[in-house]
């Protein structure tokens, strides 16, 4: 139950930064990828937020013998970069620069009944549906 309770607190959090920093908002994002136009490069800042936050707590987390609500860590087991990663990432980008938005922004947006983060989430949730699961990984720790 305790896991539950900090899991929503977290993504609710999640939810509230997103709107925040405007990640919800097509618009944003478009014009953070029209480098060559009028480029808005404050998601840039978000980003590396982002990045600078979870540096830190990763390597104060990683250090506890478990997670606080679970038995072990579970890491990926394969950190290689393939093809398969390359091309996944390709498509992400492409689709989050013709969408305008990425898994977690639309699904707060979608909460809002907008039309266009519902057929993101929609056809999101197909091509989750009809791609193959890739191999769970087994835990580090």
């Amino acid at each position: 139950m305790r896991s539950n309770v900090v899991a929503f607190v977290s993504g609710a959090l999640f939810a509230v930064g997103l709107a925040i920093s405007g990640m919800t908002k097509p618009s944003k994002v478009a014009g953070f990828l029209d480098l060559a136009g009028a480029w808005d490069a404050s998601l840039a800042f978000v980003m590396v937020g982002a990045i600078a936050v979870h540096f830190v707590a990763y390597r104060l987390v990683i250090r506890r013998a478990a997670p606080l609500f679970g038995a072990r860590f579970e890491l990926p087991a394969q950190t290689r970069i393939d093809g398969r990663l390359l091309a996944g990432a390709a498509i992400f980008g492409v689709g989050w620069g013709l969408g305008g938005f990425c898994p977690g922004p639309a699904l707060v947006t979608a909460g809002s009944g907008s039309v266009a983060a519902l057929v993101f989430v929609a056809g999101m949730t197909a091509a989750m549906i009809v791609t193959p699961n890739a191999k769970a990984s087994p835990s580090v720790r």
